[in-house]
């Protein structure tokens, strides 16, 4: 039977991720009889760039932990602000990575009081793509639903609706960088992404991540080569040959990107155009929703299910 209980509640998601650290706090108003409704009360992102130390040293550095403690108490007392009856928070390849990750995850609790998870890609993967069903425009059509970060890349096939397959790749933006990712680690993407694209033929993509969102914004959308939350493939590859073919301040300047972002944003562009030339795709969805959003549906589900 059906619950006809009402949740009014706010939740809480915290991304820990290897470029930046975010907090997303969600009003949830379910009354059991119509579809719930998500209202954004406040995000928050801080560039912790905890990859940097990560991919050079193996670690996260003293002076990056203590920021990282004095942000996770900054978070929490925004969620006393905002009444969050529930949270979660999550870390991503770059803690997952450091060999004292699992230290400051101990420390931040202790000091703080957040409780943090230290997710495998692979779960980082499905949390992500999971309600991201309802944004398809042809539920009977493929999907490659790509998220880039800073340490990895999600890949999740979904053909008819239904995900036929899901791996995470130790490739992000700020592992190439820092010239961190392994030549075996481009292969296995390519031979899996060409073997799908076999299989599954006319698969486009779902783009997910900061950097994809930033390519829809300086892409012009009332070109023919894009629209509402949607970039064709050829309209990526220019704007991303243009930014290649700067410096950082030259795309600082020029594209008002800020420092964390004029330096990713190319990488992310390869990663992205690489994929959509072993998939022949066409053009890529851009839904604009990330981990944060996927971690917030869970809580949801979790205390409706509780109900």
């Amino acid at each position: 039977m059906e619950s006809n209980m009402i949740i009014n509640d706010s939740y809480a998601a915290i991304d820990i991720g290897t470029n930046a650290v975010r907090l997303l706090i969600k009003h949830v108003d379910d009354d059991g009889k119509s579809n719930p409704k998500f209202t954004k009360e406040l995000l928050v992102r801080v560039p912790m760039r905890l990859g940097f130390d990560v991919f050079a040293d193996g670690c996260i550095s003293d002076k990056k932990a203590r920021k990282m403690v004095r942000l996770m108490k900054a978070y929490r007392q925004l969620m006393k602000i905002y009444d969050v009856a529930d949270y979660r928070a999550c870390a991503t390849s770059a803690i997952r990575d450091a060999s004292n990750g699992g230290e400051l995850v101990k420390k931040i609790e202790k000091e703080t009081g957040i409780a943090i998870e230290i997710i495998s890609g692979q779960e980082e993967a499905r949390m992500i793509y999971n309600n991201h069903i309802e944004q398809l425009e042809d539920r009977d059509g493929n999907y490659m639903y790509v998220d880039v970060g800073g340490g990895s890349t999600e890949i999740n096939m979904l053909s008819k609706g239904e995900l036929v397959y899901s791996h995470s790749y130790n490739i992000g933006t700020i592992r190439m960088l820092n010239d961190a990712v392994d030549s075996e680690e481009w292969d296995m993407l390519g031979k899996d992404v060409e073997e799908l694209a076999g299989n599954y033929p006319g698969t486009n993509i779902i783009g997910s991540g900061g950097n994809i969102n930033k390519y829809l914004k300086l892409i012009d959308s009332n070109s023919n080569m894009s629209g509402k939350n949607r970039i064709s493939v050829v309209a990526l590859k220019i704007v991303y040959d243009t930014l290649r073919n700067m410096t950082v301040e030259e795309r600082m300047e020029k594209f008002k990107l800020k420092t964390d972002r004029a330096d990713v944003i190319v990488p992310a562009g390869k990663i992205f155009t690489t994929i959509a030339d072993l998939l022949k795709a066409s053009y890529i969805l851009v839904p604009v929703i990330g981990l944060a959003d996927g971690i917030i549906d869970g809580i949801y589900a979790k205390n409706k299910k509780m109900q």
